[in-house]
């Protein structure tokens, strides 16, 4: 399963802090439905993700009955992105 949508880059200040994209409705149902078969607990979806020219693997984290996507500090570097900026990221569901 191929997704792609943009969203905004935003800040989590938890115990570990990290950067994310929430993952649009539309495309969060579509998520769903393939859960079940890609999940390997607490719901996490492997993916690969292309955001500009650089891609890189990880687990889409549910939160608040949708997903979001964690954005690597590399990442964000290589591309010049910053908190509040508006993203395009392509998703690849591992199978």
């Amino acid at each position: 399963m191929d997704l792609e949508f943009s969203g905004e880059v935003w800040h989590w200040r938890g115990p570990s802090p990290f950067h994310f994209v929430t993952v649009p409705e539309d495309e969060c149902a579509a998520l769903r439905s393939a859960a079940a078969l890609v999940t390997y607990g607490w719901g996490m979806i492997p993916v690969a993700v292309r955001l500009g020219g650089t891609t890189w693997t990880t687990s889409l984290f549910p939160k608040d009955g949708g997903y979001v996507v964690p954005l690597k500090d590399r990442v964000r570097k290589a591309e010049g992105i910053d908190l509040g900026d508006t993203v395009t990221l392509r998703l690849t569901v591992a199978a």
